[in-house]
């Protein structure tokens, strides 16, 4: 499988996703940003990573909070994972939210995030009366223990 992609126009100085080791999954992803974004705490911010992607039918990209950012500083994603579709090329967009104490800075070229590329399964969909019973059956939250 093939990753097209491009740069938006304001991103060519930008490096491409990168793989930060042989055994990642996800790729970082990079801030498009010109000026320095202070994210405070409890705030939430729209940053661009200057990518548009093509992925083929039967795929999707989750994009995913960064665990250091999550461990050092309390930055997440509000809508985590964010899903791209297959059919999107527009510039992918990062949704932080800031978790911490004290407020994050955010510079052009810093890694703000992770794509990480699955394949996708599209179930054709059928409506019963009655569904297969099953031994938890409807018991919902914490039902199955702690």
């Amino acid at each position: 499988m093939k990753l097209y992609l491009k740069r938006v126009e304001n991103a060519k100085d930008l490096p491409l996703p990168k793989y930060m080791t042989d055994g990642s999954a996800g790729m970082d992803l990079f801030a498009n940003v010109y000026e320095e974004i202070v994210l405070e705490p409890n705030k939430i911010k729209l940053i661009p990573t200057g990518i548009v992607i093509s992925l083929p039918k039967g795929f999707e990209a989750q994009i995913r909070p960064r665990s250091g950012l999550a461990l050092k500083h309390g930055i997440s994603l509000v809508n985590t994972p964010g899903t791209i579709d297959s059919d999107y090329r527009g510039e992918i967009n990062v949704i932080l939210i800031n978790f911490g104490d004290k407020p994050f800075i955010i510079k052009r070229g810093d890694r703000i995030a992770q794509m990480v590329i699955n394949r996708i399964e599209l179930p054709e969909i059928v409506e019963l009366n009655e569904l297969d019973e099953t031994q938890r059956g409807e018991k919902g939250f914490g039902s199955t223990g702690l």
